[in-house]
């Protein structure tokens, strides 16, 4: 990508709007500051990814200890090492994957527990690193219109919050469209997100058109110079037919006003849920178009390989993860430092080999 190119698009956590020569300045003096703590910045968000994968990681990490008591790699270690790895959620697929590989290359062999742990790391982040995506907001549009979907209590409201959050810090104007119409709760979440960044929320009575309710948000953005448009939906998966219909009109309704529109359609999964994540993930594409990943809840669950299963499975773009309730635990996607937090190994370790 050429230089004209990166300056086309204001990337999350990285460009916002284009900056006056003395801000320019600024910041370059503020760059060569960040350069010197960005390697002591890194392991704060390592703890709290280690943390909050630390349900995930100890089912993996106490497994592999308690199998690999023998020197040797065998058929049973084997078989008990995909049994780990299965009920962690990575995947039939991505489990028979990894063991045979590690069968290949050391059966027979003498092995460690941690040379074990730190085989899957590294085949795990072979999986997710073609799909690391930054998040990326195209000025080229105004507004850049965010569709969040995604099955109710999965975290798309919070997690438009804590974008919002992020979008401001980069110097954007943003607004918010309550279009989950169907529950109150949603509505009063976005309200107070709102308030929280000071960002404006279009919102309406329940039960309210949420295609109208976009349309209208969507004109009012227009109309106020808005960067991005951040636009929440319902998720009741028990009636698909009606979910289709909903984020179809929705989307027919926006490109009368922008037909390019919708421009980053993120799915929001919830890792508490596990092997149900992948039919989500399914579903949502099918219906909705989706363009990139975001999963939360990974602290909530000893099943965290579900982001593994998912992204081999249906190959979407990770933009971020959430580990916790705080701003700071929502960040984007490294697939070393997940891959290493996943199974246990510390930040000191090295790249998992590929």
């Amino acid at each position: 990508m050429s230089d004209e190119d990166i300056k086309k698009k204001r990337r999350w956590f990285g460009l916002g709007k284009e900056k006056s020569e003395t801000e320019t300045l600024n910041e370059e003096t503020a760059e060569q500051a960040v350069e010197t703590t960005e390697e002591e910045a890194k392991p704060s968000f390592f703890k709290r990814l280690t943390k909050g994968l630390s349900r995930s990681s100890g089912a993996i990490s106490e497994g592999v200890t308690s199998i690999f008591t023998k020197a040797r790699l065998d058929s049973e270690t084997l078989q008990e090492l995909e049994d780990v790895l299965i009920t962690a959620d990575l995947g039939v697929e991505t489990t028979m994957a990894i063991t045979g590989k590690l069968a290949k290359d050391r059966f027979d062999k003498e092995i460690s527990a941690e040379e074990i742990k730190s085989f899957v790391a590294g085949e795990v982040a072979a999986i997710l690193k073609p799909l690391v995506t930054p998040f990326e907001i195209n000025p080229a549009h105004s507004p850049h219109v965010v569709l969040m979907v995604g099955v109710n209590g999965a975290g798309k409201t919070t997690t438009i919050g804590k974008m919002a959050h992020r979008a401001k810090d980069e110097g954007l104007k943003v607004m918010l469209a309550a279009g989950d119409t169907f529950r109150a709760a949603a509505i009063d979440q976005l309200k107070v997100w709102g308030e929280r960044v000071g960002a404006p929320v279009i919102a309406r009575d329940v039960g309210a058109d949420a295609a109208g309710l976009a349309f209208d948000a969507l004109e009012r953005a227009k109309h106020e110079g808005v960067d991005v448009l951040f636009i929440d939906t319902a998720g009741r998966l028990q009636n698909k037919t009606e979910l289709m219909a909903e984020l179809e009109k929705i989307t027919r309704v926006i490109k009368k006003l922008d037909p390019t529109a919708p421009h980053s359609v993120l799915l929001v999964l919830d890792a508490t849920t596990g092997q149900n994540a992948l039919n989500q993930a399914k579903v949502f594409t099918e219906i909705a178009g989706v363009t990139g990943l975001i999963m939360t809840k990974l602290d909530g669950t000893a099943r965290g390989g579900i982001l593994v299963a998912v992204a081999a499975k249906q190959g979407l773009p990770i933009h971020a993860i959430g580990v916790g309730e705080s701003i700071e635990d929502f960040q984007p996607f490294d697939a070393d430092d997940f891959a290493k937090a996943l199974v246990g190994l510390d930040s000191s370790a090295p790249e998992p080999a590929q």
